[in-house]
This record gives structure tokens, sequence and C-alpha cells, in this order.
């Protein structure tokens, strides 16, 4: 992306999505000289680092039909990864806001881009672009482990997605699968009130133990 835009001159360029990937895109492309317009579906910027409270009907977020909440931060994160990746020193951006409905080509030769977003008033706007930059993410849909026999068992499941805040789990003795960064994060938040937690996982990762 970076070479084949950066050796064209002055370009429109869409970017979709305003979390930090958008972010970086944006302020990299308008240091390089060119137009960038950041399009967000949420009322803020941020990504799944922009907390909501509410949380998704289905707690497993397995059923394809649900409304979906997009972050999946809780209060009491700050970063799950080291600082030094995920500092900015500077992020300016131009950011119209919308949901992004198609993007196409089909303008002839040229090769334009033309993306047509849904704006907060349902107003449609298509807009040309010489290049579109994609940052919209993949955290919103969750990954969930199969395991052989779980749907029959009766106890409370939930995927991290949705997980807010640790009270829910006071003086429960609770089993986190997965032993990534969320998992280690989150099982000592719910440590603070939880009689027993556990992490189970196909392997372990010293470092991601704090060992």
């Amino acid at each position: 992306m970076s070479s084949s835009i950066s050796a064209l001159k002055s370009c429109n360029v869409a970017v979709i999505g305003a979390g930090p990937g958008g972010l970086v895109a944006a302020r990299e492309l308008r240091r390089e000289g060119h137009k960038a317009v950041v399009f967000e579906r949420q009322a803020q910027v941020g990504g799944t680092w922009e907390y909501q409270p509410s949380v998704e009907a289905d707690p497993l977020a397995s059923d394809p039909s649900r409304t979906i909440v997009h972050s999946s931060l809780y209060p009491s994160l700050r970063t799950n990864l080291p600082r030094e990746v995920m500092g900015f020193r500077d992020y300016p951006f131009l950011s119209p806001g919308g949901t992004v409905e198609v993007v196409y080509t089909g303008l002839g030769a040229d090769g334009k881009w033309r993306l047509r977003s849904r704006r907060g008033n349902d107003e449609e706007v298509d807009e040309i672009f010489d290049a579109v930059v994609v940052c919209n993410g993949h955290h919103t849909e969750p990954r969930i482990a199969e395991i052989h026999g779980i749907d029959a068992w009766p106890g409370k499941q939930m995927h991290s997605h949705n997980y807010r805040i640790p009270e829910p789990f006071r003086d429960q003795v609770v089993i986190l699968i997965g032993n990534a960064f969320s998992a280690d994060d989150i099982s000592r938040d719910i440590a603070q009130v939880a009689k027993e937690v556990h992490v189970a996982s196909r392997s372990v990762d010293d470092s991601i133990l704090g060992k």
C-alpha cells in the first residue's frame, strides 16, 4: 500500500475505520502529502479501544443475527500489549464519519474508486477516491473454541468480547479458555472477587504468565 500510493502525486484516499490502524494509516498518508478521509461508523474514534458499557445479548457472540457491540474494552484495561507499540506521537486526520455501505470500481481505465457511505442522518453519499485503505479490524467477531459437549454444560458461558466488570463472578469458580493477553489480563481482574480462577490452554507460554 505505502509504496504504490507514495508513487502517486497528492492522492485522495479513503481510510475505512478510525481505530489504531486507521489512525496510523491516515497520519502516514498525510505525511506523504495525500488527502486522507477517514470513515468511522461509531460516534468516537478508537475502534475496539473505545469503551462501551453495553454488551451483546448473546454472551458467546455466536449468533450471526445478534446486534453487534463493536468494542471489546473493559474499564480496567489500559493496554494488554507493550506500551511501546501502543503509543501515538500525533494523529492528524479528517473524519466525516459514517458507515461505509459499498466500495466498488467501475469508472473506466483511470483506476478510481467509488465509495458509498451512509451518514448519521441516513443520507447516502458517493465520493471518488484514488485509493482505499481498509482498517476496520477483526475483533468484533469473536473466535469460539470448539469443545465437545460444552453446549450441555449448564453454567454461564461468555466470550471475553462481552466481558466488562468482575463483580458478576464474585465467589464463583471461573475457568478461562485460552492463554493469550486477554485471558491473562481478565483472569487477574476476576481474581479480585472470584473464589477460584483457572486458565486452560493447549500450550503454556511462560512469558504470558509472567514467570
